[in-house]
Formats: C-alpha cells, sequence, structure tokens
C-alpha cells in the first residue's frame, strides 16, 4: 500500500492550521460584518462562531484521533456510516463536494488578495484581479510542490508572519483605541428578538468563513506524528489562539475607526495603522507595510488549504474510491504530486468569480453535504464501532456534537434561499452521481459493508 511520511508534530501542525484559519478573511470581512450587524457589536458573531468552532473542533479532534488517515472527513463518514451500508455513498458524496468545494475555497483566498492589492493598485480593472488571483493559486502549488518535512517548517514561518502582523495591530490599538467608541452598541444590540438572531445567522457565517481551517491538520493525518495525540491538542489549540486574536483585534480597530465608516472600507486594517500615527506621512508608510503583511498572511492561508486539500483526492485514489492516477506519490519527496497539481490549478476559474459569491457558495455546500452528518459520524462511531480504537474523546459527549448540528443548521437555514436550493440540487446531483459511479463498477448500491479499505 502506498503510504506518506510522518514529518509533522505538534507545532509544525498547529502553524499548518493557524495559518489556514488566519488569512484575508477578517482583514476584509469585518466591514461585513458590522454591516450585517448594523453596529460594532460583531463580537456576537465571533462569540457564536467561537463556540460552533470549538463545538466542531471537538467533532473533528475525536474522529481525527480514531481514524488519523489522509483524506480526513472522507475517512470518517465512511467508517461511521459503514455499518448502515452507507459508507461508500457518504465518502463519494464528501469527495463530489470536495471537488466543488476545494476550488471555491482556494479561489475564495486568492480573490481576496486580488482585492486587497487594491489598496496598492488602485486602477486596477476585472480582468488584471481575476489574472492576479489565478497566479497566486499557481504560486502556491509551486511552494507546495516539495517534501512534507519541508512544507512544515515553512508553515512554521508562515505562522511567525502571521503573529506577527496581528500582533501590530493589537499592540497599536491598544495604546490609541477607545473603548467608548469600540463598545457604542446600538439599542438594538440589547435586545434579544428576531432582527438580532438574524442579524447573527448572517454575521455568522462570516465568523465562520474566518475560523475555517481548524480541521485542515485532519486531511494530513496520516502525515502527524503521533497523530492520536497530535490531531486534537492542534485542534483545540489553533482555535484558542485564533478566537482570542479575532475578537481583540476587531475590538481595538472599531475602538479607532467609527463602525460607520468601517463598514464602508475595503481596506480596514491599512486604514486603520494609518490612524495610529499622528504623522499622516509616517501613516502611509505604515498602511503599506501592513498591506504587504496581509497579503503576505494571505497567501500563507492558501498555503495551508491547498495542502490540506490536495490529500482527499489522494485518499480517495488509493481506496479504489477516485481516478487512480490520484494515488500517485511523487517519486523521490513522496508527496501525492498528481492531486496536489489538479487542486491548485483547478481553481483558477474560479478566481473569477467576487468573494461574497464564493463565501456564500463554500459554507452552505459544506453544511449540508458534510458539516451536519460529521456530527452524526461521532455518535454513530462511538455506539457502533467497537473495533475502532477511541484514544481521544470529546470533552462532555454528546453535547458538543448536537450543538454543532444545531448551529450550523441555524446558519444554513438564515442564509438566502437561492444558496439552499443550490446545496440541495449539488446533494441530489452527488447522490446520483454515486449512482451512475457504482453501477458501471458493477457494485451494489449498499457496497460501503463490503468494503475492506482500511483507515
Amino acid at each position: 500500500m502506498v503510504t506518506l511520511d510522518r514529518g509533522m508534530g505538534l507545532l509544525q501542525a498547529t502553524a499548518t492550521n493557524i495559518i489556514g484559519m488566519v488569512g484575508v478573511g477578517p482583514f476584509l470581512t469585518i466591514p461585513f460584518m458590522v454591516t450585517a450587524m448594523n453596529g460594532p457589536h460583531i463580537i456576537y458573531a465571533w462569540a457564536f462562531g467561537a463556540v460552533l468552532a470549538l463545538c466542531d473542533g471537538l467533532v473533528y479532534a475525536e474522529l481525527g484521533a480514531a481514524l488519523p488517515g489522509s483524506g480526513g472527513p472522507y475517512v470518517y463518514l465512511r467508517e461511521a456510516y459503514r455499518p448502515f451500508g452507507l459508507g461508500r455513498l457518504m465518502a463519494f458524496v464528501f469527495i463530489f463536494q470536495v471537488m466543488l468545494v476545494a476550488p471555491l475555497s482556494i479561489a475564495g483566498g486568492a480573490v481576496g488578495f486580488a482585492d486587497y492589492l487594491g489598496f496598492y493598485w488602485t486602477s486596477m480593472g476585472a480582468l488584471p484581479h481575476n489574472l492576479v488571483a489565478g497566479a497566486v493559486c499557481v504560486t502556491v502549488t509551486a511552494l507546495l510542490y516539495r517534501d512534507i518535512t519541508s512544507v512544515g517548517r515553512l508553515a512554521v514561518v508562515m505562522l511567525i508572519v502571521v503573529l506577527l502582523t496581528v500582533g501590530w495591530v493589537i499592540v497599536a490599538g491598544l495604546f490609541s483605541f477607545s473603548w467608548a467608541r469600540a463598545f457604542d452598541f446600538p439599542p438594538a444590540a440589547y435586545h434579544v428578538d428576531g432582527s438580532l438572531l438574524k442579524a447573527m445567522g448572517a454575521a455568522g457565517l462570516l465568523a465562520m468563513y474566518n475560523y475555517g481551517g481548524y480541521s485542515n491538520v485532519c486531511n494530513i493525518g496520516e502525515e502527524l506524528r503521533a497523530p492520536e495525540r497530535t490531531l486534537p491538542r492542534s485542534i483545540v489549540l489553533s482555535i484558542a489562539v485564533v478566537v482570542v486574536l479575532y475578537v481583540v483585534m476587531s475590538t481595538v480597530i472599531l475602538g479607532m475607526v467609527p463602525w460607520q465608516e468601517a463598514q464602508q472600507s475595503r481596506t480596514i486594517a491599512s486604514l486603520f495603522i494609518a490612524r495610529t500615527f499622528a504623522d499622516p506621512a509616517h501613516g502611509d508608510i505604515a498602511a503599506m507595510v501592513m498591506t504587504s503583511l496581509i497579503l503576505f498572511v494571505t497567501a500563507s492561508s492558501l498555503y495551508a488549504v491547498v495542502l490540506g486539500y490536495s490529500r482527499i483526492p489522494f485518499a480517495a485514489a488509493r481506496d479504489g474510491q477516485f481516478f487512480r492516477v490520484f494515488g500517485r506519490l511523487h517519486p523521490t519527496k513522496h508527496f501525492p504530486h498528481v492531486s496536489l497539481l489538479t487542486i491548485g490549478f483547478v481553481a483558477i476559474p474560479f478566481c473569477f468569480f467576487t468573494l461574497g459569491q464564493l463565501v456564500s457558495w463554500l459554507i452552505q455546500v459544506q453544511i449540508l453535504l458534510q458539516f451536519i452528518w460529521q456530527c452524526g459520524a461521532v455518535i454513530l462511531l462511538r455506539r457502533y464501532r467497537p473495533d475502532v480504537p477511541k484514544p481521544f474523546r470529546m470533552w462532555l459527549y454528546p453535547l458538543p456534537a448536537l450543538i454543532s448540528l444545531a448551529m450550523w443548521l441555524y446558519i444554513f437555514l438564515s442564509a438566502p434561499a437561492a444558496g439552499m436550493l443550490f446545496s440541495a440540487a449539488f446533494l441530489t446531483t452527488a447522490v446520483a452521481a454515486y449512482c451512475v459511479f457504482e453501477t458501471k463498477n458493477g457494485r451494489p448500491l449498499r457496497g460501503a459493508a463490503a468494503s475492506t479499505s482500511k483507515f
């Protein structure tokens, strides 16, 4: 059987997760979150997302520690639903949605990079914008064309720059922001009603886009040292670090830039840094430096995202559930080079869509085709798979899984109806494709129980 090298420890795994979470997202979406909440009380959305991220992170932690294989959720869904004859179907649906979700996620980061580049290139047109985003996809893929140990070292370097960037924003704000301005909440913020809950659902979707990435390490479980310990710890650590960074960063930003002005900005962090200097000339220079750092942070996030997604088609191909060519490893560096190149380059056409379109499609499709089923998977694995070791058990089981399920459904139902219809249609298409795939391979549709693949 084709195997990968275990070249990442806790530091490298946590670094991969954090750089995957902290991309251009918060620097671009804080204004949109303010608009959704109609005020500076976006801390509600961050808190909502933090609860969901932690609960969902514990779902991933238990599943990942029990089944530490490449492809992450592909393995979890296959094995958890296997006793009911649905394992092969659930695994196929996940792979099917990855072929849409991976390009959407990668293109979203690349489009965000091009959007923020507008701080420098103010006259950039639509075509140059899209070409820049496509070039980012190519560059990040090229950086990942190396062995996993080198990938892990570069991830740590990227993490240092990410923390320095966010740290600069926080430290600069702590010396000059206004508590009164940061917490100048409108009266509606203190009344829990339908309007506030709806706003939290919309802002919560953006918050989860920003928090997204805490599960990235699950996709490379086969390349972790001591994954039964490394994987759960890296998930919880990365969520805790990023929650603190986001809450503090957005608070100091809105404590200096009035929320009415913040919601109109598309380069909020650069505007903020410029305001921390009394001398406008020095402020302009600082804003230029901050913009450069944010662009580096964005590229770092894509580095982690492409790395994680590239392992999913590889894992499926190795098990005979996807095209065989994706199961090939580089002859000397031992990484899935065909899968990596495909995932990186197939994202380029999606760079011609807007960030708003990409984010909405990305979250809603994942909720309906993956997230809600994983919440059930952790319960099913405990109850019906005693043969699978459980080296990590989520705290307060099964409460985190049930909370995660309820919150994912709330976000899904709070989103625009068009996205719900698109997701439902995509799920139907995935099931139909599975039926065709199984029939052509001469297998019964309830073929999961007969599967002999191992994680």
